[in-house]
């Protein structure tokens, strides 16, 4: 097949060299320029080339081929091989077979032949000759078998040894693990009795909770409280930075918010703690969805009523300290969740009708905040109190300098003083004094001689008070 397609590419190639042969020819007896067919015959040349190389593919593809089908041929032939040595292997495993079937039946013939001439032997003999003869047959018997079952005992005995003391040890550890699991199953039924009893009674005492809770007084008592903690979880001391429960009586009657919060600059934030633990309750306990829409929707109209009802209270018209705002506090942050969760224009609403909604964490910011605008408070005062105390030391210490310079006045004219006396003694009274010496008046003592002090006291200057 590979001289088939030489033989059709040398056809192809010779074809196109008659057929550029021909196309010069005749372009030679038209009337083309010479540059045209340089072009032509670059083209042709460009041609050549592809036809090559796609025959040279075409070689590369054959010879790939023809690879594949030496490979092919080379694994037909290896399983050929492979069937015949299998077919060797059956004939020779079938002629053994027969082989030994044919001896089987040689032996059992031999061994037929050899009872039945024993069998007339045997009747031949005497029956003492028999016994005796079967007596020592059977002994040797008898002997043969019992030193083979004691051989055959003594290793099985070695081989079942090793097994029974693995099996003993697997026993121990069995009835080890077994007590083990006992004692703890035993401990993990304490456990459970102790975990179910104590279960039970903080279902109890849930329950009790939740019951107590349930009443106003109690759940309004637990806001107060919740408040109260949450102030000084801030930082506020009661008395000091709020005041519980304090009163004020209006024309509609007595207001009692639940806390007042001092600001700086003595103004104050009214807060008022409100808890509708009951409604709230049964929204968390409730197994279906329509009971919990109908509970929630409740709860959040017990919520927005509070909300309506501190916005008509205007604490700030009571208390004249309070800007224009009361803080509505809910004593847990799934209070407010929950609520605002079905009802999310609460905090529009609220700001519109001047109440703040508040849990623990927005209520701690506030105070936070509260505390360091009273920070700032102090150091404004503690600024102005600085500023006094500056201005009162300035004076102070202008006093005190003019005191120093008239001292150093004074020094000064001491000094003048002094010199002038000096001066006086040694004109006046030294020039006579020496001339009691001269005359022979003796003294143990020499008179001193006097010099006068040149340095004078530094002048202080005086700050200006204003």
């Amino acid at each position: 097949m590979t001289e088939i397609v030489f033989f059709v590419v040398g056809l192809l190639s010779g074809g196109v060299i008659v057929w550029l042969l021909m196309k010069v020819k005749l372009s030679k007896e038209t009337a083309f320029s010479q540059s045209e067919h340089f072009n032509e015959l670059a083209g042709i040349r460009e041609g050549l080339k592809a036809s090559e190389a796609r025959i040279e593919e075409l070689r590369a593809g054959i010879h790939a081929r023809d690879r594949i089908i030496d490979e092919i041929r080379n694994e037909l032939t290896t399983e050929k091989t492979q069937r015949v040595e299998a077919a060797t292997k059956l004939e020779s495993s079938e002629k053994s077979l027969t082989e030994q079937r044919s001896m089987l039946e040689t032996m059992k013939k031999e061994l037929t032949d050899t009872f039945n001439a024993l069998s007339s032997a045997a009747l031949k003999s005497s029956s003492e000759d028999f016994l005796r003869l079967a007596t020592e047959q059977l002994g040797k018997v008898a002997a043969e078998t019992k030193g083979r079952l004691g051989e055959h005992q003594a290793s099985i005995n070695g081989l079942v040894k090793p097994l029974h003391e693995a099996l003993r040890k697997y026993e121990e550890q069995i009835h080890s693990l077994e007590s083990s699991r006992r004692q703890d199953y035993g401990s993990l039924n304490q456990q459970i009795k102790t975990l179910t009893t104590t279960h039970q009674q903080l279902q109890q005492e849930t329950s009790k909770l939740v019951t107590a809770l349930r009443k106003p007084q109690v759940s309004g008592s637990w806001g107060q409280l919740s408040l109260k903690r949450t102030a000084e979880l801030a930082g506020m001391s009661a008395n000091c930075d709020f005041f519980e429960q304090e009163s004020v009586t209006t024309e509609t009657g007595k207001l009692r918010p639940d806390m007042i919060v001092r600001l700086p600059n003595e103004r104050e934030i009214v807060v008022d703690a409100k808890a509708p633990v009951d409604a709230y309750l049964k929204v968390i306990s409730s197994t279906t969805e329509a009971e919990r829409e109908t509970a929630i929707a409740n709860y959040v109209s017990q919520v927005r009523a509070h909300l309506n009802a501190l916005g008509s209270k205007a604490y700030w018209d009571q208390f004249k300290k309070s800007p224009e705002m009361v803080v509505m506090f809910l004593p847990g942050e799934s209070f407010f969740s929950a609520a605002l969760e079905h009802d999310p224009a609460l905090i529009e609403d609220g700001s519109i009708k001047k109440v703040i909604l508040a849990t623990p964490t927005t209520f701690i910011a506030l105070l936070k905040a509260i505390a360091y605008g009273w920070q700032q408070a102090e150091l404004t005062k503690h600024a102005q109190e600085i500023s006094r105390l500056g201005k009162e030391l300035y004076e102070r210490f202008a006093v005190a300098m003019e005191h120093f310079s008239k001292t150093g006045t004074h020094l000064e004219k001491a000094v003048e003083s002094y010199n002038y006396g000096v001066r006086s003694v040694e004109s006046r009274l030294l020039h006579s004094v020496r001339r009691f010496k001269e005359l022979g008046i003796s003294s143990r003592k020499d008179v001193p001689v006097l010099e006068e002090i040149d340095e004078r006291p530094r002048s202080v200057e005086i700050p200006e008070s204003g």
